[in-house]
Parts: structure tokens; C-alpha cells; sequence
């Protein structure tokens, strides 16, 4: 069951064409057009990128989590956890956009923030997008707006979001680097991951699976650095399925079950 995603509530009229686009979706998160409030209970990326040691903070609250679900908790994971968990918002915020309405925005770590659930596992329960510029098509019906850009077609438009996503995925690993154990491989792996993840997990949302398979292979259509991998989709007896390049170590908790395609226990 999705619920509406919930946005400013603003005269539709004075919308952006990115809020438009924003208040269209329909997701099981909440996702924001502009300046998030209270701003207190909201995190700039950019502001957590220039402060690697903000995500020890967040480490710390997962591990206390991590304790008081499985016993006892492991550095690997809250790594592994956090890693997934940040690269999952421009990923996911990217390919919602590019399925649903074929535009891309800055995905500058200045122009989003998350928040993350203050009750329980602290996850990020929320994304706001700061910023109306956007790539489009030239039939978009807002291409001639001050914020467009046009590009020729969607494999120029696929590019544009890998290029921005890989500038915030490249900031995310010199900084998260900082902090942990990951080499620049596993960092990149599951940035990999959640760019494909993104678009493919819009097209099971919104009723056309194959469309995000599409979609995803438009975006990771072979390998492609920093990447490390082309698109590993594919389809078997049980629905579409994929390679995993990373992992979040989660299979390392006491009495955790492994995760589907876990690449370090599935074969």
C-alpha cells in the first residue's frame, strides 16, 4: 500500500515543474519540494558531507539500535547500513523523477536533505529537494522554463542523471571514507547498487516493472567508471532479479537472516 507523498502545501498554480512532479508521486516515504520544516529535524547533505564525523553520531544511535534488536552490534554493519541508507536518496529521489515525468534534478548535496526517523531505527524517512533545476526532454511541457535544461533524447537524459548522481555518490565516498573501513571498491559498489536500485524499484511502484528494468539499463547500460558495473538485471522463473555489488553486512548481527542476493552468503 503506497500513501500520498506529502509536499508544501502551496498554491498549484505558483508551483515549480519539479514540485509538480514531486506532488504527483505517490510513495511510502515522504518527499519534499523546498526549504524542509523545522529545519532542525532535517539534515543538509552537504552540511553532513563537510563533517565526516557526523556520521559517527549516526553510527552510534544505529549501533544502540542494533543492541537492543539483535543483542549486540558490529561495526560492519552500521557502516554497511549507512552507506546504503544515504546513497539510497539521491538515488531513489533520481529515479523516481526520471521514470515518472523523464526530468532529472541538480542532485547537488547543497540543493537535498533527509530526515532521519527519530523513534526506533534511525533511517531516513524523508527527502527534500531545495532546487528547480532540472534536465528535460524538448516535448517536456515546461522545457521552455527558466529552470530547464534540454537535452536530445533519454539516453542524453540518462547520462545527465548518472553524471549528477555520480558528483554526490563522489562526495559521499571522500568524505564516509574518512570514517570507515571501506575501500574506494565497496563504497563505489553500493553506489553502483543504488543507482540502479532507484529507477527499477519506480517502475515496481508505480505498476511497470519492466519499465524500470528499461529504465535502469538506459542508466547503467554497460560498465561505466567510477562505476563498477553495467546493469546486472535480469529475468528468471521468479521475476526480475539482480547482482548485488555490495553489502550492508547485515548477515553479520546475531540470529539475521541474510539478505535476498546477499553477495557475500548467496552463491
Amino acid at each position: 500500500m503506497t500513501v500520498p507523498a506529502r509536499v508544501s502545501q502551496q498554491n498549484p498554480r505558483a508551483l515549480t515543474p519539479l514540485a509538480e512532479s514531486i506532488a504527483r508521486l505517490q510513495t511510502g516515504s515522504e518527499i519534499r519540494f523546498g526549504t524542509p520544516v523545522p529545519a532542525q529535524e532535517w539534515t543538509i547533505c552537504s552540511d553532513l558531507l563537510a563533517e565526516p564525523s557526523r556520521f559517527d553520531l549516526w553510527r552510534k544511535d544505529l549501533a544502540e539500535w542494533m543492541v537492543e534488536q539483535y543483542g549486540e552490534s558490529d561495526d560492519r554493519a552500521t557502516a554497511g547500513y549507512i552507506m546504503g541508507w544515504y546513497l539510497h536518496q539521491p538515488g531513489h529521489l533520481a529515479g523516481l523523477l526520471f521514470h515518472t515525468a523523464r526530468r532529472v534534478p541538480t542532485l547537488k548535496p547543497s540543493d537535498m536533505a533527509f530526515r532521519i526517523n527519530a523513534e526506533g531505527r534511525p533511517h531516513p524517512d524523508g527527502i527534500a529537494l531545495m532546487c528547480d533545476e532540472f534536465a528535460c526532454l524538448p516535448d517536456d511541457p515546461a522545457s521552455n522554463h527558466p529552470a530547464a535544461t534540454v537535452v536530445a533524447n533519454e539516453a542524453a537524459l540518462a547520462a545527465v542523471l548518472r553524471a549528477r548522481y555520480a558528483a554526490h555518490a563522489a562526495q559521499f565516498v571522500a568524505s564516509f571514507g574518512q570514517v570507515v573501513r571501506f575501500g574506494r571498491r565497496t563504497l563505489w559498489a553500493a553506489a553502483t547498487d543504488m543507482l540502479e536500485y532507484g529507477p527499477w524499484a519506480a517502475g515496481r511502484m508505480f505498476g511497470d516493472e519492466n519499465a524500470g528494468v528499461t529504465d535502469a539499463a538506459m542508466i547503467l547500460p554497460e560498465k561505466l567508471e567510477p562505476f563498477v558495473s553495467a546493469s546486472t538485471l535480469h529475468f528468471t522463473e521468479e521475476g526480475w532479479k539482480r547482482k548485488r555489488n555490495s553489502c550492508c553486512f547485515h548477515y553479520v548481527l546475531p540470529n539475521a537472516e541474510p539478505c535476498t542476493a546477499c553477495p557475500r552468503t548467496c552463491r
